[in-house]
């Protein structure tokens, strides 16, 4: 008789035939309720599995990360099931479950759009009531093409399966090809809800016929559902793109073009108070800071191996005789060129450039989305030229930089993604040598740090490994913003030298850095991270004086010279508008203080303050309100972050 053990150590006896169902319910009757599937030799199997080889058995649920991925696998199946028996006639593809939910694109026979999800739902409510055995079938190649010859989607799926390895599972008369595994029965689906429709190319090339997908999202309980819901509604209205609007920082024009925002006098002076914070931090950490132009000849791009693993994401040349102009996608190789200019001995190094360049991405029009991806980025760009034996100490500096900007914004939740090449891919550059002492490198400095990571192949940079931060917003959503990057590979392809302490040319080392990434996606994170309610240091306009009457309005220009003088940057407020509007629209304004002026205050050189999301207010004397917000300027404190 075989045994499996439990993540207690503990072993059981099983018997011939047993499933993992069965297991689970020796167990216990409640976990066995909870089960969604199993994990077997670290495998998640169906809960109707076998078991009886014996191997090491665990039971997943429905509120683990592994469970809610197959409740949502298994939701997907449910929606599409809903929607071929309301539109017969439509073609599935595929239907995976995603971060947060799960999506289907489908070949609709018709048209629906968000007006028809509350129907489609409803359909998926029947399906769970019916509780349909979710059943596994091992079928032939030959099967499978039976089943999807009038689906060309999934008979290019079959084409490229081997006999053998292809699995179909069953709900009733419905049944969709999957390698699973699934919940038990459509009964044990979770709390769902459809969210939107979207249109998307097969496969994702737009050369191919466009599709119908279809989100949702589902959870363990109604209790997370709703949860998560609200979490939604509180996004939407930190919404970026409505707070841009709202507050007067950006905007975008046809007239102008997809992906290129516009920044209004407030989003400009963001912009200049973010750059001018990362400048001075990294100032202070011995980084100087260059500038190269937003054009270079191609011939640079194809030394760098950017027009070959980077065409794709390159405006198209400008042709000027025998010479092609591209617009700037990366700052690395002017920075190499810059390097180049001069002749370097091994005492100079580390050198460290950083520049805030505007960076060009020829970005897909259907991936374009407000500020967080866009065609035309400006980017905290670093570049460290340093000896092998310097690249942990480099690393080091640049930790340290990045940790103390993402701590005064508010980031203090982030994880490290050690983002490797994919060796089975071609769109990294071949040298097996340098990309493992880069790799090797990297992990290093990581290690020495004391820093955890996880390693993910294929998302390297096509030259080098990288360190990506990935923080989480006070929403609980990931973002990746800093990345610390060692590339082996371009510094030799432009040629870059420096003479070393024995006297013979080495190719130094490149540590690529950005610490906010892009200064456009950084500032949407920045909106929705505060709500638009930026602290004082970060405030486009950090105080608003507000007559009571015209008669004060001398006084309250009086104030505003006052504190402009010491460095504050303030409004008056000489609208028509009567006292009480003008403090209502300020404060949609999200300004942090409003000073309110009249009789008593101008008599005695004082301003009435209302701090924003507070209710109390105060009279303070002007020297002494200059005083308190000095200081808290000076701390850059996260007053205003929700």
């Amino acid at each position: 008789m075989a045994a499996v053990k439990l993540p207690d150590g503990r072993e059981l006896a099983v018997e011939p035939g047993e499933k993992a169902r069965d297991v689970a319910e020796k167990i216990g009757k409640r976990l066995a309720r909870d089960a969604v599937v199993a994990k077997l030799d670290g495998q998640v199997v169906d809960l109707d599995a076998p078991v009886d080889g014996g191997g090491l058995f665990e039971v997943v649920t429905r509120d683990s990360e592994e469970g809610l991925e197959v409740l949502r696998h298994s939701t997907a199946h449910a929606m599409a099931q809903a929607i071929m028996e309301l539109y017969p006639g439509s073609k599935l593809t595929i239907g995976p479950p995603i971060e947060n939910g799960f999506f289907y694109d489908i070949e609709v026979d018709g048209k629906i759009s968000d007006d028809d999800l509350p129907a489609i739902e409803e359909k998926m409510r029947e399906i769970v009531a019916r509780d349909l055995p979710i059943v596994r079938e091992q079928v032939s190649k030959a099967e499978a093409e039976e089943l999807y010859g009038d689906n060309p989607y999934k008979m290019e799926i079959v084409e490229a399966l081997e006999d053998g390895d292809i699995t179909v599972y069953r709900q009733g008369e419905f049944f969709d090809l999957c390698r699973g595994p699934h919940v038990p029965s459509t009964g044990a689906l979770g709390a769902f809800k459809l969210q939107n429709i979207a249109g998307a190319y097969w496969r994702g090339d737009e050369k191919n016929p466009m599709l119908t997908r279809v989100y949702g999202t589902a959870w363990g309980s109604e209790k997370e559902l709703k949860a998560y819901l609200r979490r939604l509604e509180e996004a939407r209205a930190r919404d970026h793109r409505k707070l841009g609007r709202d507050l007067k920082l950006f905007t975008f024009s046809p007239d102008v073009g997809a992906g290129i925002p516009l920044f209004l006098p407030k989003g400009e002076m963001l912009r200049h108070l973010m750059e001018g914070y990362v400048r001075e931090v990294q100032t202070r950490h011995g980084y100087d800071h260059v500038w190269t132009s937003n054009i270079a000849n191609e011939t640079l791009y194809a030394k760098s191996g950017h027009l070959e693993h980077y065409r794709e994401d390159m405006f198209p040349a400008m042709v000027d005789g025998e010479t092609r102009i591209r617009l700037k996608p990366m700052n690395c190789p002017s920075h190499m060129t810059l390097y180049n200019s001069e002749a370097h001995s091994y005492r100079e190094l580390p050198i460290r450039y950083a520049e805030f360049a505007t960076l060009y991405r020829y970005e897909k029009s259907g991936q374009l989305t407000g500020l967080t991806r866009v065609r035309a980025l400006t980017q905290d760009d670093a570049h460290v030229f340093c000896t092998e034996g310097q690249v942990q100490e480099e690393f080091s500096r640049a930790l340290e930089i990045i940790r103390e900007v993402l701590d005064t914004y508010g980031f203090e939740d982030y994880k490290v993604r050690l983002s490797l090449r994919d060796r089975g891919s071609d769109k990294f550059v071949a040298d097996d040598e340098k990309w493992a002492r880069a790799e090797d490198a990297l992990r290093e400095a990581l290690d020495a740090a004391g820093i955890a990571y996880e390693p993910v192949e294929g998302e390297a940079a096509f030259y080098g490994p990288k360190a990506d931060f990935m923080a989480r917003d006070v929403l609980g959503r990931e973002w990746q913003l800093s990345t610390i990057q060692v590339d082996f590979i371009q510094p030799a392809r432009l040629g870059c030298e420096y003479i070393g302490e024995d006297g013979e040319a080495h190719t130094p080392v490149l540590l690529h850095r950005a610490v906010t990434g892009t200064t456009e996606r950084f500032m949407a994170v920045l909106i929705e991270q505060y709500a638009g309610a930026f602290p004082l240091w970060l405030s486009p306009v950090q105080a608003v004086v507000i007559p009571v009457a015209d008669r004060h309005l001398p006084y309250a220009r009086e104030v505003r010279a006052k504190l402009a003088a010491a460095g504050l940057r303030v409004e008056v407020d000489g609208s028509q508008n009567s006292m009480q509007k003008k403090i209502r629209e300020n404060a949609r304004q999200k300004i942090p203080y409003l000073l309110i002026v009249g009789d008593a205050e101008a008599g005695e050189g004082s301003v009435n303050v209302r701090k924003r999301g507070e209710k109390t207010q105060e009279a303070v004397g002007v020297d002494d309100f200059i005083q308190r917000t000095g200081q808290e300027i000076a701390s850059r404190g996260s007053y205003g972050r929700k």
